[in-house]
């Protein structure tokens, strides 16, 4: 028999994006499911179908070879291999079928051929937010800080069981010991099962009978900690960087938080920040304008010489290459850019106003017409 066109089984066009052929492919599997048409064996092949097209349209290469090619220019190769069963497809696509998958909010967290569930340790830690502040200077060349704060963290007497001993813990009765519970339902379309952590033992299995002394059951306790942060250069005001696992420890044993430095730029005294450029503003007088000079003016490492060409013209950008901040994550750094300005005194004396009406007679000072 032959085959459907994979874009006729989904009901799609060749231009529909990634996101409508999921959504198709989608639609059509919740209608099709086995789960949902229990010994419908027509049902069973639509669904084999559709997660045939599927899984051809949802791969560029596949798709593009599909497109020029039609079936033939998969089936025979290694670009396809087809499913044998149903089982196959939940195993092809435990992506989908597990997780955060599409099928999550109809199948209750997918479908029990091909999900295991790891039993929990404990309830997770929260995350920890705090904003470092940083001067140019260190954001230009990275530098390392200590921060104390006050967090969770795990009980050095019984290293986060919350048990007095290895002998304080019971099986939990409403699990069993298994660290689920299941609740069964049904309805037109089948048996539904929905798995979910024992909410009497936080999916441990286990209940504690005799808790630690030190942090009441917990497993955690609220101490002061000081925190080693290391701020690669070239980073950004108010962006940011993750700590994995280093936030509130989590209860009974569970994973960590993280925590979450949230970088913020100082004003700088002399500097403006543009991208990994620095600029900064020079004021010069008429004569060094005119007749050049040589200045000594700020940068990221300390003071540095600056040649002022004869003639500089008021607004002239000088480049002083890589003087500027590293980049992020990458060789180089931005440049310090100076700006030219020059300097008008408002106040003058009565010989000075003398020998500048003096200077103006000369040809050369005056504007071209």
């Amino acid at each position: 028999m032959a085959k459907r066109d994979y874009y006729e089984v989904l009901g799609v066009g060749k231009s529909a994006t990634e996101d409508e052929i999921k959504k198709a492919y989608r639609k059509l599997a919740m209608q099709y499911h086995p789960d949902r048409n229990p010994g419908d064996k027509e049902s069973e092949e639509k669904f084999k179908e559709a997660a045939e097209a599927y899984e051809v349209l949802s791969s560029p290469e596949k798709k593009a070879k599909y497109d020029r090619f039609g079936h033939s220019g998969l089936h025979g190769g290694q670009d396809y291999q087809g499913f044998n069963d149903v089982n196959d497809i939940f195993s092809h696509f435990s992506d989908i079928f597990g997780g955060s998958s599409i099928f999550d909010d109809f199948f209750g967290g997918g479908s029990s051929r091909s999900r295991t569930r790891q039993r929990s340790t404990g309830t997770p830690g929260s995350d920890l937010k705090i904003t470092l502040k940083l001067t140019l200077e260190e954001i230009a060349s990275g530098t390392t800080k200590k921060i104390k704060l006050k967090k969770y963290v795990t009980c050095s007497i019984c290293g986060g069981t919350g048990a007095k001993d290895n002998g304080s813990f019971n099986t939990c009765s409403v699990c069993q010991g298994t660290g689920e519970v299941k609740q069964v339902s049904r309805s037109l379309f089948g048996q539904f099962v929905n798995i979910q952590p024992c909410h009497n033992c936080n999916g441990t299995g286990k209940v504690i009978s005799s808790p630690c002394s030190n942090c009441h059951g917990d497993g955690r306790v609220n101490e002061e900690s000081t925190e080693k942060i290391s701020v690669p250069a070239g980073v950004s005001d108010n962006s940011y960087m993750s700590l994995k696992n280093q936030g509130n420890a989590g209860r009974n044993g569970g994973p960590g938080g993280d925590i979450i430095v949230v970088f913020k730029e100082l004003p700088h005294e002399y500097f403006v920040r543009e991208g990994d450029d620095i600029i900064y503003d020079l004021f010069i007088s008429f004569p060094e304008a005119v007749l050049g000079a040589e200045v000594e003016i700020p940068t990221l490492n300390g003071r540095a010489k600056l040649k002022i060409e004869q003639g500089v013209q008021a607004g002239t950008f000088l480049k002083m290459r890589e003087k500027g901040i590293q980049h992020l994550n990458r060789h180089g750094a931005g440049d310090q850019l100076v700006k030219v300005n020059i300097f008008i005194p408002k106040k003058l004396t009565q010989k000075e106003k003398e020998l500048l009406k003096e200077l103006a007679k000369q040809p050369n000072i005056k504007v071209p017409q």
